[in-house]
């Protein structure tokens, strides 16, 4: 089995978790890695392979010939804004033999779009920050006491840390608003961007410890487990340090999030709060930068998910993660050629 990761990126750890999946289930194959330029993950990778801009008319085109080529099972997409390119493709790659492991294309459009997440979950009485996409109508809100300073300025189509900032005053809140459309037409973002002009997404500012879900659906979306970290430190909009928690309630949110979305693989969650209230902040329909604290706690989602493209049921314990397990990421320099 041939498994291909897109827009790898710095995520050498995921090439490395999917050669020894194959491995444990005693599958020939080899892991690729692809990027639009040189990317860390190539050191891990057994094939690596350049390709077209995401959003050029050759991306598709190229990687339907390429997992062709290589006979790709499974293709694992790392990017948000890969996600809804391939997510509208994914019948086409199907038909060739090529599972793209994501959701489908109304679920992730509900993740990457912070408005649609917003109005998703609260028609369905899921907590998440109250929003705005225009800062008059937050202004008016605010001097009729609906609601209150500081608001958290991002780009509503926006991932990582990118162009978010605290407004703690009117005045913030109409020059951060102008500063980060400026930021977003200097960005990967602003071909997101044309979607809508209302481009920027405000919200209510809530307090609570930081936790993350990893939610994982098997390959039908069907729902087969709830991992819960509690985020002890974060850099450049990832989790550095985490531990493993229980927490029925958390689970209880994944397993809603689960049924609502029926994606395939990982949901990467972020939430806000302690127990007993809980907010959902964002959701991604991938691999998070969490998931590696899941992974140390024994949780092994890409060794599952090549025993399912197999037809295979994976042992129980690789669908487990034990709470109170703390891990840190490090640095380390990768030397290519």
């Amino acid at each position: 089995m041939n498994i291909l990761l897109t827009s790898a990126g710095r995520r050498t750890y995921l090439v490395e978790y999917f050669k020894e999946a194959l491995h444990m289930a005693g599958e020939p194959g080899l892991v690729h890695a692809a990027n639009s330029k040189v990317s860390p993950a190539f050191f891990a990778a057994d094939r690596q392979v350049v390709t077209p801009l995401i959003y050029s008319k050759e991306y598709i085109p190229f990687l339907l010939d390429y997992c062709r080529k290589w006979e790709i099972r499974l293709l694992i997409p790392l990017f948000d804004i890969d996600l809804p390119v391939l997510a509208a493709f994914r019948e086409d790659f199907e038909r060739q033999g090529t599972m793209v492991v994501t959701g489908d294309v109304q679920a992730v459009d509900i993740c990457n779009d912070k408005w649609k997440t917003y109005q998703t979950l609260t028609r369905q009485g899921i907590a998440t920050p109250k929003s705005w996409l225009d800062v008059n109508e937050v202004s008016k809100a605010q001097k009729a006491g609906l609601a209150s300073y500081p608001f958290i300025l991002k780009p509503r189509w926006g991932m990582g840390s990118l162009s978010v900032y605290q407004a703690d005053d009117e005045q913030e809140l109409f020059v951060l608003d102008r500063k980060i459309r400026r930021e977003i037409q200097d960005s990967y973002l602003r071909y997101e961007a044309v979607r809508d002009p209302a481009n920027v997404i405000i919200q209510e500012m809530i307090k609570g410890q930081e936790l993350g879900l990893d939610v994982v659906n098997d390959l039908k979306g069907e729902l087969r487990v709830v991992v819960a970290k509690r985020k002890n430190a974060m850099r450049a909009g990832e989790t550095d340090e985490s531990e493993t928690v229980e927490d029925k309630e958390l689970e209880d949110l994944g397993r809603r999030l689960s049924g609502l979305l029926r994606h395939r693989g990982n949901l990467d969650v972020d939430v806000l709060g302690e127990k007993g209230r809980y907010s959902v902040l964002e959701m991604n329909a991938r691999f998070g930068g969490g998931y590696p604290f899941s992974h140390a706690a024994g949780l092994n989602l890409p060794y599952a998910l090549v025993m399912w493209a197999l037809g295979k049921e994976p042992e129980e314990a690789c669908l487990r993660a034990r709470a109170g397990v703390v891990a840190l990421k490090d640095i380390r320099l990768l030397v290519w050629g």
